[in-house]
């Protein structure tokens, strides 16, 4: 078998790869021609629809096999690797080149894969730290929602509140967070992403249970979240809100009486998340009971074929926890048979892609 032919660098085609506007998906645009102009205007190569972004903004140049990149006087900026370019500089593959408050990441396409362009590389950190701003001036969060359901009469009894983005570099909330920390901004963020889930689920059908999701630096903040969950229900007073806390960050018995006692006065319920992915722990449990305890998917995953003695276990998990008062729900429930057996178990609830996977509010407001 012949080997694929590698393409030369002059032979390459230069590729800018980002979103025109934030609710638009990535785009990966070719830099066809040189000189190539970038600019808000209709008769620039690539047009950018930003009122940051100035009439004739750059110029990219091919020279060589390399790509070289001018700024033509704009009001706003060009900006290489987040510095902004006096002259013109040459861009490498992995660069992130900027156009006032638009960003892109610079790739090569030689006909095989980039490692250079790789998600996961440096490159997109530093993306990830320029658009995390842009995420909170913004409020740029989009809130979706999970059908929780009720395992008497299998109708959607809730949803779990999830954030997501279309910023580029932060999809994800994991990729969101990540950002965050560097910034030590974790608990901004997850506020946000409370009270903007809070604003699109008043759209959703019904008075559904609404759980929404902390961060455990918000539990060494405590004044900070007490703060947050009075303006969450301040903003939905008729709300029913359930607080998720990490299975991992219920440490302390005392805080967690304290967190109960404030959640109890503002007519919020508690579950603790995750149960189970770490230290299960039963004393927390007696002492400080949530209302739901959800335990971890990969305590669920492929429970039917599970051996009898892990069936027995969590089966006996879920008495004890019924015992206690507490509601259980089994946390990521992917299949039918995954669905039957925890509903043989004993669960009350249940959440996972089989009942439906996170969405926009708009899609279950349709279903009314």
């Amino acid at each position: 078998m012949l080997a694929p032919t590698i393409k030369k660098a002059a032979d390459a085609t230069w590729l800018l790869s980002g979103q025109l506007t934030a609710d638009q998906p990535v785009r990966s645009i070719a830099v066809s021609s040189s000189p190539f102009i970038v600019g808000r205007h209709a008769h620039a190569a690539l047009t950018i629809p930003c009122a940051t972004v100035s009439g004739t903004h750059a110029e990219l140049r091919l020279e060589d096999g390399q790509l070289w990149v001018k700024d033509l006087g704009s009001t706003n900026g060009t900006f290489v690797n987040g510095a902004r370019l006096d002259g013109e500089s040459v861009v490498r593959s992995g660069d992130l080149l900027q156009f006032a408050e638009v960003v892109f990441r610079v790739g090569l396409d030689r006909g095989q894969v980039d490692a250079k362009t790789m998600a996961g590389d440096s490159s997109d950190r530093a993306l990830a730290l320029i658009q995390f701003d842009k995420l909170i001036s913004e409020r740029a969060v989009l809130p979706h929602f999970q059908p929780i359901v009720d395992y008497r009469t299998m109708e959607v009894v809730g949803y779990e509140i999830l954030g997501r983005s279309r910023l580029f570099g932060l999809g994800t909330p994991h990729a969101m967070f990540s950002a965050a920390a560097v910034l030590d901004l974790e608990s901004e963020l997850s506020r946000m992403m409370r009270t903007e889930g809070m604003y699109c689920a008043a759209s959703l059908p019904g008075e559904p249970l609404l759980f929404v999701n902390t961060h455990p630096s918000e539990l060494n903040e405590q004044g900070v979240l007490e703060f947050s969950l009075r303006e969450l229900r301040e903003l939905a007073p008729q709300s029913r809100i359930v607080l998720e806390i990490h299975e991992a960050a219920v440490t302390s018995v005392k805080q967690m009486c304290e967190i109960r006692a404030l959640l109890n006065e503002l007519s919020m319920g508690l579950a603790y998340d995750d149960f189970g992915a770490g230290q299960a722990r039963i004393v927390e449990l007696g002492e400080a009971p949530p209302d739901y305890l959800k335990f971890d998917i990969e305590l669920i995953r492929d429970i039917d074929h599970a051996s009898s003695e892990r069936k027995r276990m969590l089966a006996s998990l879920v008495n004890i926890v019924g015992d206690l008062g507490i509601a259980s729900l089994a946390e990521g429930v992917e299949t039918q048979a995954e669905h039957e057996a925890c509903r043989d178990m004993g669960f009350n609830f249940a959440q996972g892609f089989y009942y439906g996977k996170p969405a926009l509010a708009s899609v279950f407001t349709a279903k009314k």
